[in-house]
């Protein structure tokens, strides 16, 4: 068991790779609506940025020109939290970008999903009353 002294307070960030640094960039403040909190910059050119999601939360970015996509190390996907699914699905599709219906997960939350230019899946969620992520309690699955 970890001391309490080392106790985790958040997720700070995630890293995404990126082939296109302007159309990500593009997909997640022009569509998503992401403010860029600062660039990254090596030998005089753009190499990457971060994105705040909420305060002290963000997603950062690299460029990548080679292709790196498929998980690694279980990781398959990341999760936004939203508060009106249906906007979201509505402002990705008026943007060009295809996504999921909404579902209610197992978990009581509704859901939708997305890429981002690079094949990353994002998963947006809406919490309701019941979601299991504000309750707690047992998730029953069936898949």
């Amino acid at each position: 068991m970890i001391s309490n002294t080392l106790m985790i307070k958040s997720l700070a960030h995630l890293c995404l790779l990126s082939r296109d640094l302007q159309k990500t960039l593009d997909f997640y403040t022009g569509i998503l609506g992401l403010r860029k909190k600062f660039d990254f910059e090596r030998q005089g050119g753009l190499f990457g940025f971060y994105l705040e999601v909420g305060p002290g939360q963000f997603i950062e970015v690299f460029h990548s020109p080679e292709d790196r996509s498929g998980a690694k190390g279980g990781i398959t996907h990341f999760c936004l939290e939203v508060e009106e699914i249906e906007a979201v699905r509505s402002a990705l599709l008026a943007a060009g970008v295809p996504v999921t219906e909404k579902k209610l997960g197992a978990d009581h939350s509704w859901q939708a999903w997305c890429k981002d230019p690079d094949g990353v899946d994002i998963e947006f969620h809406q919490y309701t009353p019941q979601s299991l992520q504000l309750t707690g309690g047992t998730c029953l699955v069936d898949w």
